[in-house]
């Protein structure tokens, strides 16, 4: 496993090194690699040389640094999308050969705050319904999503169908068509709500994915934040010169 030196920077053929053995298996997801002496008697390089591979490799999320107490490999993410296409959670699933689930937590309905009918351009009688469900990929819980709308948009039996899409049960029984969103990411290291009902171990981070999901025309109709495993999703966005 020694490096070998070419016209590169060692820390750049230290960084090659590490992801080969990785991606092979030496080092397996959550194992503990060894110390930073250990590793760089055995790549033959510089503790300082190492360091600064580490370094970066903690910034592409290969690894994680846990003060006192080692480093170790992070979860590869099994979920690979463009937010560019407006495309469900399940399909996202589907699309890795794994089930989607739904457990669901709760809803409430009340009146309109301030807030929503700013954003969803309504009177202070409306009834705003919020739901909160937990997605699944084999069981695993991945996904934790917050849900808002005008309750007029669903029929009567849709809570009865915990299981069912929001943009189906909108679709269907509103005569609306959900054609775009402007979505929000933020990176969020722990959230109170999310984190333990998603079963996050302490140093996984989330992505909160905000969207406000739009008819045809200017009328929001759903709004979202959806609180992904940083571990197990990765979003990267098409961008074109004009």
């Amino acid at each position: 496993m020694t490096v070998k030196a070419d016209h590169r920077h060692l820390y750049l053929q230290v960084i090659e090194q590490l992801k080969r053995d990785i991606a092979s298996g030496v080092f397996k997801e959550k194992e503990k690699l060894p110390s930073e002496f250990e590793l760089a008697k055995i790549m033959g390089v510089s503790r300082a040389t190492l360091r600064e591979a580490l370094r970066l490799l903690e910034e592409e999320h290969y690894i994680v640094r846990r003060h006192g107490v080692g480093t170790f490999v992070n979860p590869r993410p099994l979920f690979t999308a463009g937010i560019e296409e407006l495309a469900s959670v399940s399909d996202m699933i589907r699309q890795v050969g794994m089930t989607p689930g739904t457990n669901f937590i709760s809803s409430s309905e009340e009146l309109a705050t301030e807030e929503d009918m700013e954003r969803f351009g309504c009177g202070p009688d409306e009834r705003i319904m919020t739901i909160k469900r937990v997605r699944t990929a084999d069981g695993e819980p991945v996904v934790y999503c917050i849900d808002v709308f005008p309750s007029r948009y669903v029929g009567e039996e849709f809570l009865k169908q915990e299981n069912e899409s929001i943009f189906e049960a909108i679709e269907r029984t509103g005569n609306l068509r959900i054609t775009q969103a402007v979505a929000q990411i933020e990176p969020v290291g722990y959230d109170e709500e999310a984190s333990p009902i998603l079963e996050c171990e302490p140093e996984t981070a989330l992505l909160m994915l905000r969207q406000s999901h739009y008819a045809e025309g200017e009328e929001v109709i759903l709004y979202s934040r959806n609180y992904f495993k940083g571990d197990k999703f990765n979003f990267h966005v098409l961008r074109k010169r004009m």
